[in-house]
């Protein structure tokens, strides 16, 4: 009886031991794991930064490009506007040609 107790006790010490050392190689792998989480926290964080800055970037860009479109768009009315005016212009020097051309035609007419 006395030898089996202390089979037992041995066999209990045994697993005691063996789940002392599992609970340090879990303790061991928690402190890892929790490292490599604080790891990834400060690595999204630093992500999300990355991103706000990017879109920030991104606006930046866009205001500028808007503001280019704007400038281009002034100009393209303006040439439009000058466009106009010449046509105007020439449609007036056609009709003083075309006058002449009648007042020509009159004056060869009387002689």
């Amino acid at each position: 009886f006395v030898q089996r107790t202390e089979w037992s006790l041995q066999l209990m010490t045994q697993r005691a031991l063996e789940a002392e050392s599992n609970v340090e190689k879990l303790k061991q792998e928690i402190f890892i794991l929790q490292g490599e989480l604080e790891s990834s926290k400060v690595e999204n964080k630093n992500l999300k930064a990355g991103q706000t800055t990017d879109l920030g970037a991104v606006k930046h860009n866009i205001d500028f490009a808007l503001q280019n479109l704007h400038k281009i768009i002034t100009s393209a009315n303006w040439s439009i506007r000058q466009l106009a005016n010449g046509a105007e212009s020439l449609h007036f020097v056609a009709e003083v040609l075309k006058s002449t051309g009648k007042i020509s035609e009159v004056e060869a007419e009387k002689e």
